[in-house]
């Protein structure tokens, strides 16, 4: 348990700052940093989702900072953790096979997108700690002779109800456990009690996320056969697409991840009937995976690829119990971890939404460009959600200055304020008064809609495009650059000089 602990600790602290911060990592930033009524307002305005996290970090950013790497420490520590937890479910599925446990716990440590969301001031790994943390104390309940002792219950429930007040997407793994416990009938009562404890403690969640609707996930893709493809290199810790280039490793890596998958499952499904042991880590990661595709062709917005990184770690045990003689299991143990490293070392220092350097540009071209007023070089942003990884980026001298003056949002640099999902338009007349004012306009967008996707994706998208044909009339030249691929950020400069 240690081993792999250590090694997805160091996996993931390896140039831990390097990447730039994304959009949404921004909002964490922005939403944490607030206080009183204002920190529970940014927590409203997500529906609750990731409330347990925000306020995580709501206390290290108050304690110390908000560095980079400061804020992706917690993200760390779960990933270390995670491992950790699937190698001891390994010991405890199989009576204490050493073998399976190192394995486990290993492919858990080595996957890019675990790596990946370890070094996010995201949820995402806290949510995957303690999802994995309730499968292991639903195994030690099940593992023991009843009536259930109540130290395991208690962890069950509560890992199970950190996960969901840090992620929605948790609520996906209760069917699997329901499953598992159809093979355990005689456990069912006491566990039955406990996820009822949790779902009357998610009372307020509910409320909080019926207030806010489905329509803040307006831009979840429905099940394309692009969607399911990145969703299966998720899985399969062979990619992370879109945030990283699918090559031909990738495809090896997804190709020899399910061969072995399959082999396994073949071997454990010979006995009839299956053992509980087995039950659970195919029960875990069949179930919220079949639901969450047929929820996703029903119309309801899943995310796909978000959802999968919950189900790695079952898939982490399959693959551990492949049923081969030892040599073989380690070679073939050597051979996919080999396989998953080449696919993640070159994603180090790579920044697939990279406000880094977009904030560095804006700051070197336009406001420390002395040929043009310093007072009138103006910013705006599509949608206004940009605004916050910008600002984080921003110098303090140009924050304190007047050289780079904010206008959509129009809030002074000194508001630090969470702005989520914030799609505006200036209406005809807001948008001739800041052109007025400003002989130089940048226009910073990025997730600014969609060409082809849902309805509300398209309406942003050509909010987007009416506001760039509006400038490009209003200003005589225009000059524009673009950073990134995954999430891609435009930054156009207008003038009129």
């Amino acid at each position: 348990m240690a081993a792999p602990a250590v090694l997805a600790a160091l996996l993931t602290a390896y140039e831990l700052s390097t990447r730039s911060l994304w959009l949404d990592e921004g909002a964490t930033v922005a939403i944490a940093s607030q206080h009183g009524h204002a920190l529970w307002r940014g927590i409203g305005h997500d529906g609750g989702n990731m409330l347990a996290y925000y306020l995580l970090l709501h206390v290290v950013i108050t304690a110390f900072g908000d560095a980079a790497a400061v804020i992706r420490l917690p993200s760390v520590l779960a990933d270390a953790a995670t491992a950790a937890i699937v190698a001891g479910l390994g010991l405890r599925l199989t009576g204490g096979d050493r073998r399976v446990a190192a394995s486990a716990g290993t492919l858990t440590a080595v996957s890019l997108p675990l790596v990946f969301w370890g070094q996010d001031a995201r949820g995402y790994a806290l949510m995957v700690t303690f999802t994995a943390g309730s499968f292991l104390a639903l195994a030690a309940v099940l593992s023991a002779p009843p009536p259930a002792a109540l130290g395991p219950l208690v962890a069950f429930g509560g890992c199970l109800l950190a996960a969901l007040y840090i992620g929605f997407d948790a609520v996906a793994v209760v069917p699997a456990q329901l499953v598992i416990l159809l093979t355990r009938r005689r456990h069912a009562r006491p566990l039955l009690l406990a996820l009822g404890a949790v779902a009357l403690l998610c009372v307020p969640l509910l409320v909080l996320a019926a207030g806010r609707g489905a329509g803040q996930l307006f831009w979840v893709p429905g099940p394309t056969p692009s969607v399911l493809g990145q969703t299966l290199a998720v899985l399969t810790s062979a990619g992370l697409p879109p945030n990283f280039h699918v090559t031909a490793l990738t495809v090896a890596v997804a190709v020899v991840t399910v061969l072995a998958a399959a082999a396994a499952l073949r071997v454990a499904t010979r006995s009839r009937p299956l053992p509980w042991q087995l039950w659970l880590p195919i029960s875990w990661l069949l179930v919220p995976l079949v639901l969450a595709v047929v929820a996703s062709l029903a119309g309801v917005p899943v995310e796909l690829q978000r959802l999968a990184i919950l189900l790695i770690p079952a898939l982490s045990l399959i693959l551990a119990r492949s049923g081969l003689p030892p040599a073989a299991a380690w070679g073939g143990l050597i051979l996919l971890l080999a396989l998953r490293l080449a696919v993640l070392a070159p994603t180090y220092g790579i920044s697939p939404e990279n406000w880094k350097a977009a904030t560095r540009y804006v700051v070197a071209t336009g406001a420390g460009d002395r040929s043009r007023s310093s007072a009138t070089a103006c910013v705006a942003f599509y949608p206004e959600d940009g605004r916050m990884p910008f600002d984080y980026y921003l110098p303090a001298s140009v924050r304190a200055g007047a050289a780079l003056t904010p206008v959509l949002p129009s809030a002074p640099w000194s508001s630090v304020r969470p702005y989520v999902e914030r799609y505006v338009v200036p209406s005809a007349s807001r948008l001739a008064a800041i052109v007025a004012g400003c002989p130089a306009l940048w226009l910073v967008a990025s997730h600014e809609g969609q060409r082809v996707g849902p309805s509300e994706s398209r309406k942003n998208y050509a909010g987007y495009r009416s506001l760039l044909a509006t400038l490009g009339h209003l200003y005589e030249h225009r000059l524009a650059r673009r950073f990134s691929y995954a999430a891609e950020i435009h930054v156009d400069l207008f003038t009129r000089l």
